[in-house]
């Protein structure tokens, strides 16, 4: 394997650590010593591994290499990354490393029940975090430090999401720089539009940095109710459904080929998704049975229950897991929660910063299921599978309907495991979806209203593990529990 690598991405996390630290200098809030110690750990390990690589042949890594590579990279990250948390908000290892690959992997979850008293490094941290694990680790590290070993297509679509990576340049470097840009404008643009309401430029880029990764992180305990702000609401609701399309549409937007938009079936069900869930939502305030202690938290008037009901979708659908005014699924029962938990557990398109199935994904299983059914009344039959009127390949579509049946697996085994330590079924289940799809918030005593403070270690470490399957799409971290990966490799 190669080590120089490895220094390429520990010397990536010194440099946001540096970042952080001219925050903290910035505004004085004493931090200063918990992210140079971390910095150093980065700059330190990672020059190590740099010259322990530079005499390493310039053969490039194959796949398998890559999948691990890729897995190392994500909880090395986190390993390094929670140090700061240890050492500032004195949690215990099992926190501290739940807290930070939530960070990384764009979840959202937190152990942290009172944000505000943070200091900004602290708060700054938690947003650059999410924002890395947006694009990806190794996709920043690709862009920024462009080494040879990684310039290839196998490391780059072991860490993007979606069911087959698609290179917009002939170089990976190039498509990895190209998505940083669109990355880039896009946070830049949610910051500004942040800044202009209520938000101090603080809080605008924190929000922003966490909106464009769809992580949910906040600088308030409140989230984004804090703000108390209908156009807060509005702007968080576009910004999140325009981070769950696939950023190569972006990109294709912006060489002049936006008919690709027109004839991309997966954009049209997504958005068609978003439109249905805020029709079902928004009457359901006025025909579904709430709870009568809840009955005065529902949204009041037309323009309110559509706000909420926009920004509900949003959130969930594109797995970011902000919280607003007066909305709490939980409180208001099973016609509210368990459509949630199905939207969560679907999630936005490939290729974007949401996390979940994918919608792509379903599209496949749903026509693969059409098919079958024909296939009873015509056993001759010979039907392919078209997404975007192209045929799908058999091999790509078994492989979608594992990925379909793993994530089931993993929810129910995540289930039992919770059964076992004394968690309800409700929050099991909530937390099991949510932390595969990476949204964050999940139900029960997990819920919008809560923490995950509460839950035992060894939740904490079994929902660390899940976070980081969801967010690698399950095969690239499962792959190294099967013995063939490690026998395939001697």
């Amino acid at each position: 394997m190669k080590k120089s690598i490895f220094g390429s991405l520990l010397l990536m996390e010194g440099f946001f650590l540096m970042l952080t630290i001219a925050v903290t200098l910035y505004y004085g809030d004493g931090d200063t010593y918990a992210f140079l110690i971390t910095a150093a750990l980065c700059f330190l390990s990672g020059g190590i591994c740099k010259i322990a690589g530079r005499n390493s042949n310039r053969q490039r890594t194959t796949r398998t290499e890559n999948f691990l590579v890729v897995s190392l990279a994500w909880v090395m990250f986190t390993v390094l990354g929670l140090i700061p948390f240890m050492l500032l908000e004195d949690m215990n290892l099992s926190s501290a490393f739940f807290e930070t690959m939530s960070g990384f992997t764009t979840t959202g979850a937190t152990c942290i029940t009172d944000i505000d008293s943070l200091g900004h490094g602290l708060k700054f941290w938690r947003s650059i975090t999410q924002w890395m694990g947006g694009l990806g680790i190794v996709v920043f590290t690709i862009a920024l430090i462009p080494s040879y070993e990684m310039r290839n297509s196998s490391i780059f679509s072991a860490e993007v999401p979606g069911v087959e990576s698609e290179k917009l340049r002939p170089k990976i470097s190039s498509t990895a720089r190209r998505l940083l840009l669109i990355y880039l404008i896009l946070t830049f643009t949610c910051a500004v539009v942040y800044w202009v309401g209520p938000m101090d430029i603080f809080d605008a880029v924190c929000h922003a940095m966490t909106t464009i990764a769809t992580g949910g992180f906040s600088t308030h305990s409140a989230s984004i109710a804090y703000f108390q702000s209908t156009y807060i609401e509005y702007a968080a609701s576009i910004f999140m459904i325009l981070s769950g399309v696939n950023f190569n549409l972006f990109y294709y937007l912006s060489v002049r080929r936006a008919r690709v938009l027109l004839r991309n079936e997966e954009l049209h069900v997504y958005l068609f998704m978003v439109a249905a869930m805020v029709v079902f939502f928004f009457v359901s305030f006025y025909l579904a049975p709430v709870p009568a202690e809840n009955i005065s938290t529902l949204p009041g008037g037309i323009e309110e229950s559509f706000r909420s009901s926009l920004f509900h979708v949003a959130t969930n659908i594109t797995s970011t897991g902000y919280s607003a005014q007066r909305f709490d699924y939980v409180a208001w029962g099973g016609a509210f929660w368990m459509p949630t938990v199905f939207i969560m557990g679907i999630g936005a398109c490939a290729g974007s910063t949401a996390g979940g199935i994918k919608v792509i994904r379903v599209i496949i299983a749903v026509k693969t299921a059409f098919n079958e059914l024909i296939r009873q009344l015509h056993p001759r039959a010979v039907l392919a599978v078209r997404v975007n009127s192209q045929i799908i390949p058999n091999a790509l579509v078994r492989r979608t309907l594992s990925f379909i049946i793993i994530y089931a697996l993993l929810v129910v085994i995540g289930m039992v495991f919770f059964t076992y330590l004394g968690i309800d079924i409700d929050t099991s289940l909530g937390s099991c979806i949510s932390m595969l799809s990476n949204v964050g918030p999940g139900t029960g005593l997990t819920g919008p209203a809560s923490t995950f403070a509460h839950i035992p270690a060894s939740g904490k470490w079994l929902m660390s593990f899940y976070m980081l399957v969801g967010r690698l799409e399950i095969y690239t971290v499962l792959f190294l529990f099967v013995p063939q990966y490690w026998k395939q490799r001697k």
